[in-house]
């Protein structure tokens, strides 16, 4: 008994588990057969070219699509109401409307996340300087990427899924971005950052996910692996892209 009670904490423990997951849109497959889990405390890199699989992968892991075959866990719930409730995901496509302001994107956030935190997105909209009068409409793009990133962060999530968060900023706003991701998500939940902009980002990694034609070709810890290789993930993911 004592054994069983081990082993269901430790699947617990888990805040992702993909089990042999693929799906297809048409004849296109766009994940294969892909397993992985990802642990509490965690920043990991989900990494590839354009339409290698990274957005489909967090859209099945926010449940916002179903998998055609395997499994999928949130902190051993299936996909559904429950897992949502514990996930923040931040496409890569504004989640507010260009009418509203700054403070009525973050009133909507407020009312629909019961784990919506009013004093993290004040201290957030500081560090990212927006202003609650602010219009969505007149924003630059990467200030609209700061306020994309304040409404996910501004959750008390368990996992936070950010797809392409320094997509469509300057080299300058990326660094602001990536210290608000270490800076505000929460050190007992787990945070997993798609990007192919590996250079700017890596430093913030405890480890990477490569993903290529829909299929997992690497996962390794950043430090393991850049002693393994000796070099750096970018260079590495490079490599593996020059293959294709």
């Amino acid at each position: 008994m004592t054994g069983s009670a081990n082993r269901e904490e430790a699947e617990v423990e888990q805040l992702l588990e993909f089990e042999a997951v693929s799906k297809k849109y048409g004849n296109k497959a766009a994940l294969r057969d892909v397993s992985l889990s990802v642990g509490p405390g965690r920043i990991v890199g989900l990494l590839g070219s354009n339409g290698s699989g990274k957005t489909t992968l967090m859209r099945i892991a926010a449940g916002l699509d179903r998998p055609d075959s395997g499994t999928v866990r949130v902190l051993g719930h299936e996909p559904g109401r429950a897992s949502k409730a514990l996930i923040s995901f931040m496409p890569d496509r504004p989640q507010f409307e260009r009418w509203m302001t700054v403070g009525e994107a973050l009133d909507f956030q407020r009312d629909f996340f019961a784990d919506f935190d009013p004093d993290k997105s004040k201290r957030m909209l500081e560090f990212m300087k927006l202003s609650r009068g602010d219009k969505a409409s007149s924003l630059s793009k990467g200030m609209q990427e700061r306020l994309q990133l304040t409404l996910a962060l501004s959750r008390r999530a368990s996992l936070y899924l950010l797809d392409e968060p320094i997509g469509g900023v300057d080299p300058v706003a990326r660094g602001h971005i990536l210290d608000a991701l270490v800076e505000f998500y929460e050190e007992d939940s787990s945070m997993i950052v798609s990007t192919h902009l590996i250079a700017d980002i890596e430093r913030i990694f405890d480890e990477v996910l490569m993903i290529k034609e829909g299929s997992l070709v690497l996962r390794q810890e950043v430090e393991q692996l850049r002693m393994d290789s000796g070099k750096s993930v970018d260079q590495l993911f490079k490599e593996v892209y020059a293959e294709c």
